[in-house]
């Protein structure tokens, strides 16, 4: 066999970049800047459960005070849908018709930025403000925008197990606590859910009333002025000018009932001669208890629940571990000693345990994969790969976060189902350098490694250009699965990319330096040593009978055959209801909801006797 010259300047493209780079001074500092932007990547990029996407949504509130459900549906309501889905990109519209008030949600398409979606919303309530019929009280529309970061990744349930203690001292204690949460960094709503509410109860005596010649309504329009507050002018006395203030608000039962409703005979008639004034709680709208397993101290106790959401783009284990941190440090001072603090949820343990996870998945997959190597080729080669793999995915992280995406559960996947993927560039250039060393004998490293990276190097890129003609189109699918999977074809496919620039940067500067030189030994052609010798005489019963001159092409129709026949077994599993078909797994969540259906109009102490 001739030996070729390698320094021919007839290369492709791989085995000229790869002679340029094996022996460039800026090779190491290309390696080192790759492992840099990945560690880089890691620190900086959020982690979350799952991928961030534009699923934008608005509550459109219309206040329409005293009128009835079905005036609200047919002069709000129903207009309100006919113009609001005019806008571009709408998915759909619904109203919910209330006595006194239409709720109505507009959910955009998958996508659409939130900013634009609620420019949009604003613009079109603005230009068709002539469907709300101001003359008849309708007050203007109140616009509520949710999102896919308005779900709360941390809920702290408020409890007290003595008996003593009402929902309505725990909620006292929620709202102090809501003070401090918010200036917890990263935090974008912290909300009280469950909690009675405070009230100020006035029950009017009518007996009384009529003695005092006081109507309802006046009552009503009376404790309307008193709580007003505003500016009601300037005194200017002495070179000075002195602001008047209208107010203060009511505060407290006191306040309410030391209103003057009415003049009689010259004498006030305040609130209190004609009506009782209490400061309570409004007619129950939901009971909340948190109840405890008979290892904790088995019971049922009041309680409220305090959530908190993040903002976009913030690290959900960041943020979770500091409103943790906060609250250990409000204990014995904004929450009393014997008020308990139940973590119901935190989304940010739940994330990182996720990340972690198939973190130490990833470096089982390329562990394994180095090991593979090191069986067959050796401990040099099996370096040289290991360290390929390690700066695609360092890189590749660091494409990963310029591109958008954050650490979550479908971009580590992404990583994982393409570690197969990314180690062939390095194991097929490092194996070809292998197989010309004992082709070659005495040639030096600097020789062998262009011709050997350019013998591969055209089937190596048309192999990365067809996985990622098979992957990318994946991230063009339509919908909500299509931005909640687009990690896996956009990682994938820029690992790929990526992967093939190491291998003839990188990889060829590696073996220069790391593998060893096969000495001259003559013309004796090479011999499989190590586990290639091995594993020689089982491939030869293997492809043996594949490739013999009579009997081969009936043996090749024979595993055709076999191929067939298992591809239609596997396609009849599902059919068959033997497998299940999911996009994603079954998530191992520690939650429970239970939803009970009760009649309409069926009164909330029945309900809760229900659930008891």
């Amino acid at each position: 066999m001739s030996q070729p010259d390698t320094a021919a300047p007839n290369l492709g493209v791989s085995g000229r970049i790869a002679a340029l780079f094996q022996s460039a001074q800026i090779t190491p500092l290309l390696a080192l800047v790759a492992m840099l932007l990945g560690l880089f990547a890691v620190l900086v990029t959020p982690r979350e459960e799952e991928p961030q996407i534009d699923v934008t949504m608005a509550n459109v509130i219309v206040p329409f005070p005293g009128a009835s459900v079905q005036d609200v549906e047919q002069m709000v309501a129903t207009p309100a849908e006919q113009v609001l889905s005019q806008m571009a990109g709408i998915e759909h519209v619904m109203s919910v018709s209330r006595p006194g008030m239409a709720v109505l949600t507009v959910q955009f398409k998958v996508g659409v930025p939130q900013a634009l979606a609620l420019v949009r919303l604003h613009d079109t309530l603005r230009d068709n403000t002539d469907w709300l019929p101001r003359n008849l009280g309708v007050l203007e529309p109140i616009v509520k925008p949710k999102g896919i970061d308005d779900v709360p990744i941390v809920s702290l349930t408020l409890f007290n197990r003595s008996r003593e203690a009402s929902a309505q001292d725990l909620e006292r204690v929620a709202h102090s606590m809501e003070v401090e949460l918010k200036r917890v960094r990263g935090t974008k709503e912290v909300r009280t859910i469950g909690g009675p509410g405070r009230a100020i109860l006035v029950q009017l005596d009518p007996a009384r009333m009529a003695g005092a010649g006081v109507a309802a309504a006046d009552v009503g329009r009376m404790l309307a002025g008193a709580n007003a507050g505003g500016v009601a002018g300037d005194i200017i006395t002495g070179n000075r000018a002195i602001q008047v203030e209208a107010g203060p608000y009511l505060a407290d039962a006191q306040d309410v009932g030391g209103v003057v409703v009415a003049v009689r005979g010259g004498r006030p008639v305040y609130l209190r001669d004609i009506a009782g004034v209490s400061d309570g709680t409004p007619p129950a709208q939901t009971y909340v208890w948190h109840g405890l397993s008979a290892r904790d101290g088995a019971g049922e106790f009041p309680a409220v629940t305090l959530t908190v959401t993040k903002k976009a783009g913030e690290n959900a284990i960041d943020v979770a571990n500091a409103v943790g941190a906060r609250v250990q440090a409000l204990r014995n001072t904004v929450i009393p000693a014997d008020t308990e603090v139940a973590t119901t949820r935190n989304y940010g343990a739940t994330a990182n345990d996720k990340a972690q996870k198939l973190i130490q998945k990833l470096l089982f997959a390329t562990v394994s994969v180095v090991a593979l190597v090191y069986l067959a080729l050796g401990r040099r080669e099996a370096a040289i790969v290991g360290s390929a793999v390690l700066l695609t995915l360092t890189v590749t992280l660091f494409a990963s976060w310029a591109w958008g995406f954050t650490l979550n559960r479908v971009s580590l996947f992404a990583l994982i189902f393409s570690i197969g993927i990314l180690v062939d560039d390095a194991i097929v250039v490092v194996e070809n350098i292998h197989r010309h060393q004992a082709l070659y004998p005495g040639r030096t490293l600097a020789q062998i490694i262009p011709a050997a990276v350019d013998e591969v190097g055209g089937p190596t890129i048309l192999a990365t250009l067809t996985v990622i003609a098979a992957l990318l189109p994946m991230a063009f699918v339509s919908g909500l699965m299509g931005p909640y999977m687009s990690p896996i074809p956009i990682n994938a496919s820029m690992g790929m990319v990526l992967s093939l620039a190491i291998a003839f940067v990188v990889t060829p500067w590696l073996a220069r330096l790391w593998m060893k030189p096969v000495p001259a030994h003559g013309a004796v052609p090479a011999q499989a040593h190590g586990m290639a010798a091995r594993l020689e005489p089982l491939f030869r019963r293997i492809y043996g009978p594949l490739l013999h001159t009579s009997r081969g092409a009936r043996n090749r129709l024979k595993l055709a055959a076999a191929i067939l026949a298992l591809i239609g077994l596997s396609v009849l599993l599902p059919v068959l209801g033997l497998v299940q078909l999911k996009m994603l797994p079954f998530d191992n969540k520690s939650e429970l909801q239970v939803i009970v259906d009760m009649p309409a109009g069926t009164p909330l102490e029945k309900t809760a006797a229900v659930l008891r």
